[in-house]
């Protein structure tokens, strides 16, 4: 059973892939769903064995690589946090493909699209139930190769080639720092297998033989191995820095930026961590490190948020914010919390997405919210899915992202480190512009008087059955999915998670989050209702008159041109790192080194030089004994001569320069003669 929830996506795709001219369009949605809901059922059977009754189980299928030290195998672990992961990917994908045979109807190509999404379901499953970071590593390649193929899909659009090769190209960043702290780990701990590397890793971390100095600084190895493995999920999770391809995926259909963005490829970089919270504990300023870059993410990708007008490309940054909250959750070494919120926003945000995709797919394909609105009674089903995935989204009270962004924000203010305070407080007003722009959203899109072209608006409809019915699973999620599963996973005292994850008792803060006077843990709802009322009040008690008349000030200009440009960061890579790159590839690289150097000693130079001369030498071999004995009594002189020569010269003049010299008069001769 543990291997056909693995087994069976792949089975899919390629049934899809390879045969999808023989069964059509109607056979591959039919198997592909199929097949990932079958996957979805035996998920939920492992759930209840492994996490309900704690009988978390592995086993090896056989060895892959036997070098020496290297001994990797191909096997897989089941334990709580990877049957978590299997619940929340196999569910999704499952919604997706439903919902996809509805979107993509119209597709020529639509067997080729279903086993895209088949495939990538498959690696992502290869990805959390791996008990090695070697097969781990596997399944993260495959899900960005994946994501390349699903976002390149209409592949005849040139913005979605480039957004493609985006993705690719900075992912591939993260990735090199994977692989490093991946080659860190084996020459530390001459292994890779989770299980073996975790029970070292306590009788080396106060190891001084394994810290260097670097300019008077001490640093451990484990912190360096630390940092490289975050940078691996900087990339992946799209945190500020390696955040740029984000928004741009959303070039791709809209099953593929639900299916990427709610609980798949982008959580990938948060399971890492919680997969290797052992490593993380003894590390403590790497946990700073996550801390202060996953409070930045937060609050970066909700202020660049607010003044986004395509549909999708909101939704993105609400993505890469609350990323930003899962990854700070792991900074302060709540894992458990930040994995609890992974799981419910992936519900809520496949849910924000499909509807998304309904409005778009309603309007005849247009993304521009300030060109929708008024069709909230033309879309009522989809106007309402909407508007509780973003209830949900804001933290709105009692619904599922309520009970799992609190939390965070609580413990944030419970660590009691500076790290911590700085992370609840950028967090809170994080929350703050969600709601704001979340309610922007639902204003601009379903409630404003219509800016959409009548055609569009005649046309408009809402969801199909076969895209409608799956919805109601997500809306199901969440509304309640929290509350249900608040107090068995993150709650005081739970054994939920068994040795999955480990936080060291000096670091548990639940405890005092606890006991939090009610002032605090009422800031983050206090701020979420302050940003809905703003909304309110500036979109539909006076709309737009305020916001039109800060934005013709100096400064609300420069705040809007720099939250709308996303903090210059796509300016910076683009006018200096990517021109500083191709210039050092041309005038370094390309003319230097290639028209120069290689030339040089290549086959139009040097070489041809010394090639001639042989082959005029050649021409002494007559075969004649009497020939060979005369030219070894003439080479035996000049021998001598040379190094008489060479002895009476070495006193003023380096032999390697007097050699350099013979052959560079050899060259000299040789262009002279053909000039």
């Amino acid at each position: 059973m543990y291997l056909l929830i693995v087994l069976l996506p792949l089975i899919g795709s390629l049934t899809a892939g390879f045969f999808g001219r023989f069964i059509g369009s109607q056979g591959a949605t039919l198997i592909t769903p199929i097949c990932v809901f079958i996957s979805f059922l035996f998920s939920c059977t492992a759930f209840y064995e492994v996490a309900l009754c704690q009988s978390p189980c592995s086993f090896k299928l056989f060895s892959w690589i036997n070098s020496e030290m290297m001994d990797f195998h191909w096997g897989f672990l089941f334990d709580s946090l990877t049957v978590v992961m299997l619940i929340v990917v196999t569910c999704v994908s499952t919604i997706v493909h439903l919902y996809s045979i509805g979107y993509m109807e119209m597709d020529p190509h639509l067997p080729r699209f279903m086993s895209y999404l088949s495939l990538f379901t498959f690696f992502m499953l290869i990805l959390v139930t791996a008990d090695n970071l070697i097969q781990m590593f596997v399944g993260w390649e495959g899900v960005g190769l994946c994501s390349y193929l699903l976002i390149n899909f209409w592949h005849t659009r040139l913005q979605a080639n480039k957004a493609a090769i985006k993705a690719v190209i900075v992912n591939r960043v993260g990735d090199f720092g994977l692989v490093l702290g991946v080659l860190g780990i084996f020459y530390l701990f001459k292994t890779v297998n989770y299980s073996t590397l975790f029970a070292l890793v306590p009788y080396t971390a106060d190891n001084v033989d394994l810290s260097f100095n670097i300019l008077g600084f001490n640093f451990n190895i484990l912190t360096f191995i630390c940092v490289f493995l975050f940078i691996g999920s900087v990339g992946k999770s799209a945190q500020v820095g390696l955040h740029t391809w984000l928004p741009d995926a959303m070039e791709g259909p809209t099953p593929v930026s639900a299916l990427i963005h709610a609980a798949t490829m982008v959580t990938a970089g948060v399971f890492l961590l919680a997969r290797c919270s052992p490593l993380f504990e003894y590390a403590p300023n790497a946990l700073t490190i996550v801390t202060f870059v996953g409070a930045m993410t937060a609050f970066f990708a909700a202020t660049t948020a607010l003044v986004q007008n395509d549909l999708k490309r909101v939704i993105a940054y609400s993505t890469c914010s609350q990323l930003g909250y899962m990854v700070f959750a792991c900074g302060i070494s709540n894992y458990n919390v930040s994995v609890f919120h992974l799981a419910n926003h992936a519900f809520f945000k496949a849910l924000l997405f499909l509807s998304a995709g309904s409005v778009i797919h309603a309007l005849a394909d247009e993304q521009d919210m300030r060109k929708m609105g008024g069709v909230i009674k033309l879309v009522p089903y989809t106007y309402a899915m909407m508007f509780i995935g973003s209830l949900s989204l804001m933290g709105f009270p009692f619904l599922t992202g309520f009970y799992s962004k609190d939390a965070i924000l609580e413990l944030a203010y419970g660590s009691f480190t500076i790290s911590g305070h700085f992370a609840h407080w950028l967090g809170t007003i994080s929350a703050f512009m969600t709601a704001f722009y979340s309610m922007r959203l639902i204003y601009l899109t379903f409630i404003n008087k219509t800016n959409a072209y009548k055609q569009s608006i005649q046309g408009a409809h809402d969801l199909p059955k076969i895209m409608g019915y799956p919805l109601v699973v997500l809306v199901f999620g969440s509304i309640f999915i929290g509350y249900l599963t608040k107090d068995m996973i993150i709650g005081v005292g739970t054994h939920f998670w068994g040795n999955a994850i480990f936080i060291l008792p000096q670091n548990l803060i639940i405890f005092d989050a606890e006991f939090l006077p009610h002032s605090i843990k009422m800031i983050p709802v206090i701020f979420s209702l302050s940003g809905v009322f703003l909304a309110y009040i500036l979109y539909c008690v006076n709309p737009l008159k305020l916001i039109y008349t800060f934005k013709m000030t100096n400064f609300g200009l420069a705040f809007y041109n720099y939250f709308n440009r996303k903090w210059f960061f796509d300016k910076v890579y683009n006018e200096y790192l990517n021109q500083v790159v191709l210039h050092v590839g041309y005038d370094g690289t390309y003319k230097t080194v290639d028209r120069g150097i290689i030339e040089f000693f290549g086959p139009f130079g040097l070489s041809n030089v010394l090639y001639n001369r042989e082959l005029n030498a050649s021409r002494l071999q007559t075969g004649l004994i009497y020939h060979y004995t005369f030219v070894m009594l003439i080479g035996a002189v000049l021998l001598m001569t040379f190094i008489g020569f060479q002895s009476l010269i070495s006193f003023y003049i380096d032999s390697h320069l007097f050699i350099l010299f013979f052959f560079l008069i050899i060259f000299v001769n040789y262009f002279t003669k053909n000039n």
